[in-house]
């Protein structure tokens, strides 16, 4: 109950000062169980991250969040619900990167990114880690290039779904590399390193939650981090940076948002329970097992870096050629 006031407390001090006459209201909300809507299947990422975050925020709002996972059509779908959902603070959805790269790859979406949500705070990111099946003959990522280019379109790599980071981390790479994989798309993480791990398919950007549990325990190797700093649960990984190419990085990121026209003192109530959230011993502990960083900026910050996003992925979508239609 302590961490309930304390989170109030900063939200009520967002709407002091911002001039808002909205304090009864955030004071009073919530009065029942909070919906977090989630992209993704049971299992993956980013239902694993929002199930630990929603434990915390629980704690902290006095009301239980629960977590309804509505997948398919690359996140759209879960997006769409998310859009059309009342702007009263009980749906909550927790918006993956790949949303960002939909604004582009696809023509014809049923909601707008900007326009359909307000951003409430970015929970933060994972990178990726460069797997290949261990019957594969490379090490390094060096090796990688080097039968990458002896042998163009040979080698095959995994993705959990065209447009998904899992791709896009894959794509990056091979224009940075200047080499040619085969992309053989699946229906969602579980399925692509199942494919990898079975020795389906040969490649795969996975994410580390994922990736870890099987390099251990020699199904899969690992070749390189697409962080620019190795990670701490892995720390003899070189980055793909260091392995020849400079300034490479990408990887997946989440955050949280609202319907549009949600009042600013929910947003600013939910802000300060995801801060208060991300910042408790255990909460932390758990994210940090999953090589996941957290952020937890402000509502401002995170709406910025959304439309940076948008334009970043646009401009890669359209110098790859990429389309979904």
């Amino acid at each position: 109950m302590r961490m309930r006031r304390s989170a109030l407390a900063a939200a009520a001090a967002v709407v002091i000062l911002s001039g808002g006459s909205g304090l009864t209201l955030a004071q009073s909300w919530p009065q029942k169980p909070i919906r977090m809507l989630v992209s993704d299947s049971p299992g993956g990422l980013a239902d694993a991250v929002a199930r630990i975050v929603a434990n915390g925020m629980g704690e902290v709002l006095g009301q239980r969040v629960f977590i309804e996972n509505r997948t398919g059509a690359a996140s759209n779908i879960g997006a769409a619900i998310a859009a059309k959902a009342a702007p009263d603070g009980y749906t909550l959805y927790e918006v993956p990167q790949t949303l960002t790269v939909n604004a582009t790859f696809y023509k014809n979406l049923s909601y707008d990114l900007l326009r359909d949500f307000l951003p409430v705070s970015r929970l933060g990111g994972s990178p990726a880690i460069a797997t290949v099946h261990p019957s594969l003959p490379v090490k390094t990522i060096g090796d990688l290039v080097r039968l990458g280019k002896a042998k163009p379109r040979a080698i095959t790599y995994a993705s959990a779904g065209t447009g998904t980071p899992t791709f896009l981390s894959a794509e990056l790479f091979k224009k940075s590399a200047a080499i040619d994989l085969m992309h053989v798309p699946y229906r969602g993480g579980g399925e692509a390193v199942t494919a990898v791990i079975t020795g389906e398919t040969q490649v795969y950007f996975a994410p580390p939650s994922a990736a870890l549990p099987q390099v251990r325990a020699g199904r899969l190797r690992a070749l390189a981090v697409t962080s620019l700093n190795r990670l701490s649960t892995l720390p003899g990984l070189p980055t793909v940076a260091e392995s020849g190419y400079p300034g490479f990085e990408c990887g997946f990121w989440w955050g949280f948002l609202v319907p549009a026209n949600t009042p600013k003192e929910i947003i600013a109530t939910l802000h300060a329970a995801t801060v208060a959230a991300l910042k408790q011993p255990e909460v932390a502990r758990r994210l940090e097992e999953i090589s996941f960083t957290p952020v937890g900026d402000t509502p401002e910050a995170f709406g910025a870096f959304i439309k940076a996003e948008i334009e970043k992925w646009g401009r890669i979508v359209r110098e790859l050629g990429l389309s979904a239609d």
